[in-house]
């Protein structure tokens, strides 16, 4: 118990019994405001390697984005100019503005300009004259500048030369076969001469058969009238109907079935004759999957699409609501019995603002329950009500998830029921069933759960997995054909989509099937070689393969190694690369 007691300015708490331990749960206390807004100085810098991968795929706001492979390569482009750089003699301000001349300026630019006809005066009416800059002794009127052209004809004997039309077309006619031979130039109607051995045959016989030609205009006249207006004179013939029926019943129909004796019956159009077949309770997809009789998929759609999206809607609150696996499953087991019963998930479902039917939520429990058990564990919390991927186990959620007890997993404000606790301590999970998310990672995820009628998940073939990785061997040396297809200029993914076809250079080419490595013939690919990895696992894998290495080599080398990467990871290949350097020196 607690004591209030007030003071003149303010409320004060006191603690009646500080020996007792206060009841409740002790709330961590976690970064504070001015943690958050204090500004971390220095910041971290980027190395030269990650920034131009960075600024190719995010490039700054302003900046051009250049590629990853040409981020080292010198800058010419923006100091390079074209043409040739002139210098302007004259600038706007002493255009607009001049400055003031003098008188002996001005008198000087007069003598410069009086020899220019601007500055001179002449007779109205009269040419310029020149005089002032030519000789005295030359006679600016009478004196003529040039070479004497001899005027032979002028234009119009040129245009209408003053010959009779008989002169003109007897000169034509004498230099035409010279135009013929020369320009290929012809009359209009004249026949092209192609030096054919006439001596068979006339020269004005003609080949080909004759076009019918009438000059009376027959065949425009047909071409003007209209098929309506010469079809105008026949009329519809009238038919009677018994002759119409009779047709109709003994002659096939176009677009319909022949049923000649459709008058004696009285029956629907939609009316089928025999004996109806019961309609099985399976389908196709059953029979090639070998489902059991009691688990028939056929006629179930909407069932099943309705357990899709209540599924789909506590992954997207499980996500959104809970940072952990752990606090999700907690939040859930309102018992903390380690399980979620039908009516946990029922009370969960309410607080997500979905009321679902009693029929419903069978059917969830039997699309989680894997065991049959009535009863919901982590594996299956985690496989079918969470996004598993997105939410890994971190080192402390591990231990708590392989050696707790069941009874601690309810929140500490929940009520707890009163269970016989055993001695043995049960896990919520077996260590042997996490796995990690990427090899060599801590943070760890728990193993896919098969089900019936699912496709495996991590489910690759050996082909997509030879040379499967960024930066192995180039095909640049041999042929290409067609167009490129391989997105060089963009990251590749480290999770990627099911609709994505892009290939960034991490699958496998012609030449890697056609001429695979060594060792990808006892199981083992690029991917292998370039994940992050121990100091432990890189001992084991070197020990077994080289024998000779000293420690401190090994020790040296992993320095070297983890100085290589960012984050500090050291892979097989890398850890091989340093080792051949100190090998080397």
């Amino acid at each position: 118990m607690s004591l209030i007691e007030r003071n003149s300015s303010t409320w004060r708490r006191r603690d009646t019994f500080p020996n007792i331990r206060a009841a409740g749960k002790l709330i961590p206390v976690g970064d504070t405001t001015k943690t958050c807004l204090q500004e971390i100085t220095p910041g971290t810098v980027t190395p030269p390697v990650v920034k131009k991968f960075v600024s190719s795929a995010r490039p700054p706001v302003g900046t051009v984005r250049v590629f990853h492979g040409k981020a080292n390569d010198p800058d010419i482009a923006s100091t390079l100019v074209h043409g040739v750089n002139t210098k302007s003699s004259i600038n706007a301000v002493s255009v607009i503005n001049p400055a003031p001349k003098t008188r002996f300026l001005e008198r000087l630019r007069q003598l410069q300009e009086i020899n220019y006809a601007t500055n001179q005066k002449a007779p109205l009416g009269r040419s310029q004259v020149q005089s002032p800059g030519l000789p005295s002794w030359l006679d600016p009127e009478k004196t003529t500048f040039g070479v004497t052209a001899l005027q032979l004809s002028n234009g119009g004997e040129i245009i209408n030369p003053p010959k009779t039309a008989h002169q003109v077309k007897k000169e034509a006619d004498e230099g035409h076969q010279l135009y013929v031979r020369s320009h290929g130039s012809y009359f209009v109607g004249e026949r092209v001469d192609r030096k054919y051995n006439c001596s068979h045959y006339a020269r004005d016989s003609r080949f080909g058969v004759p076009t019918p030609h009438y000059n009376d205009g027959r065949t425009i006249s047909k071409s003007l009238q209209w098929p309506s207006d010469s079809l105008m004179h026949n009329s519809a013939k009238l038919v009677s109907k018994r002759c119409d029926d009779f047709r109709e019943r003994t002659q096939p129909q176009t677009g319909k079935v022949h049923d000649p004796i459709a008058e004696t019956l009285n029956v629907p159009s939609d009316h089928t004759f025999g004996v109806l077949m019961k309609p099985d309770n399976f389908g196709v997809g059953d029979l090639l999957h070998q489902t059991p009789p009691g688990e028939y998929l056929k006629g179930k759609d909407r069932q099943r699409a309705l357990v899709s999206a209540v599924l789909q809607h506590l992954k997207k609150s499980n996500y959104q609501n809970f940072s952990s696996l752990l606090e999700a499953f907690r939040y859930y087991d309102k018992k903390g019995q380690g399980k979620i019963s039908r009516e946990d998930l029922k009370v969960v479902c309410h607080q997500f603002n979905m009321i679902i039917s009693d029929p419903l939520l069978d059917d969830l429990m039997d699309y989680c329950d894997v065991d049959n058990n009535g009863l919901i564990d982590f594996m299956e919390f985690s496989n079918f009500l969470n996004w598993k991927d997105k939410m890994p186990i971190n080192k402390v959620e591990q231990k708590i998830l392989t050696k707790e007890r069941m009874a601690r997993t309810a929140p500490a404000n929940m009520q707890r029921t009163d269970l016989q606790e055993s001695s043995a301590v049960k896990p919520l999970i077996r260590p042997e069933d996490l796995e990690p998310v990427e090899v060599g990672s801590t943070k760890k995820t728990p193993k896919t759960l098969s089900r019936p009628r699912t496709v495996q998940n991590n489910f690759f073939t050996s082909s997509s997995l030879i040379n499967a990785v960024v930066g192995g061997i180039s095909p640049a040396d041999d042929n290409t054909y067609g167009v490129p297809t391989v997105r060089t200029d963009l990251p590749a993914p480290r999770i990627k989509r099911i609709s994505d076809r892009t290939n960034y250079g991490d699958e496998a080419t012609a030449h890697d099937l056609l001429h695979p490595p060594l060792h990808t013939l006892y199981g083992v690919h690029e991917k292998e070689f370039f994940s992050p990895r121990t100091k432990d696992e890189i001992t084991q894998i070197f020990q077994k393969v080289l024998l000779g290495v000293a420690e401190e080599t090994f020790e040296e080398a992993w320095k070297l190694a983890s100085k290589r990467h960012p984050a500090g990871d050291v892979c097989v290949e890398s850890f091989r690369n340093v080792l051949h350097e100190l090998r080397a020196n």
